[in-house]
């Protein structure tokens, strides 16, 4: 029994031993612990970021699709090898893109300071071009998504396709937005004033729509804003005119028939930087939907009319454009139903009717009955200038709309077009049709055209924030050029050296697209 007492009071005595020497390591008082908090100032998705005053946001989505009959980002086949109709031709393109973006936003004494950035990362099917070695080799040239996303980079493989080469299995990295918002301010990389606020989509995912601008991946831009109330704005901005805002200016002594039947009419002579883009803009947005009316100017400054400075140059010229847009909600035909309307008319300033991702030339090919086959040719430029001339502005003129219907909370519809038509000065069809890259023509020679696109988009919502689309998009090709004319050959679409009938062409695209957005 004195044995079985001991053991029991050695045990305790260990116990209290231990539990004394646990307790004398706790500390006095236990850390604060710093949790996340919901910000409720900016709407859904804020928070404070601990330590500090700032509200933070984070968002992006996942998209993964296929084009089919279109090019290497979703666009239609318009030009190069796409347009081929031969064995060069994607009949599909894939891609895949993770976009991020940040939003950040802090209260002061003089209204919210905000911060805004938002990224891409692409892949997208590339495709073969003619090596013109004589001997039928291709080389891959990797688009990668890069053009798409902000960066106007195209990518050049070596030709192995089995990702080994870095530029053909990494895809791409492209930054949209990137700007400060401050005190009516905005700084940085932005959707351009100019732009009506569905951008480049009246209700369409077709990515080349024409009819307006559309500053899809942001432009670099320095711009106040006004707000007088009652939905009433207006805005004035410096915009950078190289990134997106030039199409070409054409020096007429450098055109070839070959550079010709690929939509160019000499050799792009852009000069550098003078002046930004000057654009005004006044905004009208109520419950029934929205009124705004754009205006832009725009320098056009060339290089020299040779190849070196002592040739000479022709003086600056200022381009405009002025857009009208309209959006009409709450119409009878349903529940969130909405119109979207814009119409631009251009001087010297074709790249706010051709928006940044929409083709600025054109090169067709079909079928013919008398020639080798036929071709569709055309080409967007700002100006368009010869040896010793000044420069002949290139005026343009377009709209484009859709119509999109709630069938119910899940399924949509929309149907919309778009038209724009490209008229040159008669001194620059003179020089253009005087060339002697048309030496070989037999007919009528006119480098005006047209370009219309219609088209439809089904999408389908089961979960919110995942959305499965179908859109179809028909494109047509008005060139006012006719009847025949022989070119040597076309190495890099392979066409031979042959005699090609002049025809209007036609085109359609059809994508597949699943989207989650977060």
């Amino acid at each position: 029994m004195k044995m079985v007492k001991s053991l029991l009071l050695g045990t305790s005595a260990v116990l209290i031993a231990v539990g004394g020497a646990q307790a004398a390591d706790l500390p006095v008082k236990a850390k604060a612990v710093e949790y996340v908090k919901i910000c409720t100032l900016y709407g859904a998705g804020f928070y404070y970021i601990p330590g500090s005053d700032t509200c933070i946001k984070l968002g992006g989505y996942l998209r993964a699709e296929v084009a089919l009959n279109a090019g290497g980002n979703y666009s239609a086949q318009y030009n190069g090898v796409f347009a081929a109709n031969n064995r060069l031709t994607n009949y599909y393109s894939m891609r895949a893109r993770e976009d991020l973006n940040i939003d950040t936003r802090t209260a002061t004494e003089y209204g919210v300071v905000r911060t805004y950035f938002d990224a891409v990362f692409t892949w997208t099917t590339g495709n073969y071009v003619g090596a013109g070695s004589g001997t039928g080799a291709t080389q891959y040239s990797g688009t990668l998504g890069l053009n798409a996303a902000g960066t106007g980079l195209v990518g050049s493989g070596s030709g192995n396709v089995n990702g080994t080469d870095g530029n053909l299995s990494g895809g791409a990295l492209g930054v949209y937005y990137a700007f400060i918002q401050f005190a009516g301010f905005t700084m940085g990389k932005a959707v351009s004033q100019f732009d009506a606020p569905w951008i480049n989509y009246p209700g369409n995912n077709f990515d080349q729509l024409v009819g307006g601008s559309g500053t899809t991946n942001g432009v670099t831009q320095f711009t106040y804003t006004a707000d007088f109330g009652q939905g009433v704005t207006a805005a004035f901005s410096a915009q950078d005119q190289t990134q997106v805002f030039t199409t070409n200016l054409w020096n007429t002594a450098g055109m070839t028939t070959a550079n010709v039947l690929g939509g160019a009419y000499g050799s792009n002579a852009i000069g550098g930087t003078r002046s930004p883009d000057l654009v005004g803009m006044v905004r009208v947005d109520q419950a029934w939907g929205l009124f705004q009316a754009s205006v832009a100017a725009h320098d056009n400054h060339v290089g020299y009319y040779g190849a070196t400075e002592v040739t000479g140059h022709p003086e600056d010229k200022w381009g405009w454009a002025v857009q009208l847009a309209l959006q009409i909600k709450n119409i009878p035909t349903g529940a969130g139903d909405v119109i979207n309307v814009s119409g631009v008319y251009t001087e010297g300033a074709s790249r706010y009717n051709f928006q940044e991702l929409a083709a600025t030339s054109y090169s067709m090919f079909g079928s013919s009955s008398g020639a080798y086959q036929s071709i569709g040719f055309a080409g967007v430029s700002d100006a368009v200038y010869g040896p010793g001339g000044g420069l002949e502005l290139t005026k343009t003129y377009g709209f484009r709309g859709a119509y999109t219907h709630n069938w119910s909370p899940y399924w949509n519809t929309a149907l919309y077009g778009a038209w724009a038509a490209v008229n040159y000065s008669g001194t620059a069809k003179s020089m253009i049709c005087s060339s002697a890259a048309f030496a070989t023509l037999t007919g009528a020679c006119n480098p005006d055209f047209n370009i219309g696109q219609v088209g439809v988009i089904t999408r389908w919502t089961p979960v919110k924030n995942l959305t499965f689309s179908a859109d179809f998009t028909y494109s047509h090709l008005d060139q006012k050029y006719s009847g025949v004319i022989t070119t040597p050959a076309l190495t890099s679409v392979a066409k031979p050296a042959a005699t090609y009938e002049l025809k209007d062409q036609d085109t359609y695209s059809l994508l597949l697209r699943a989207q989650r957005n977060w």
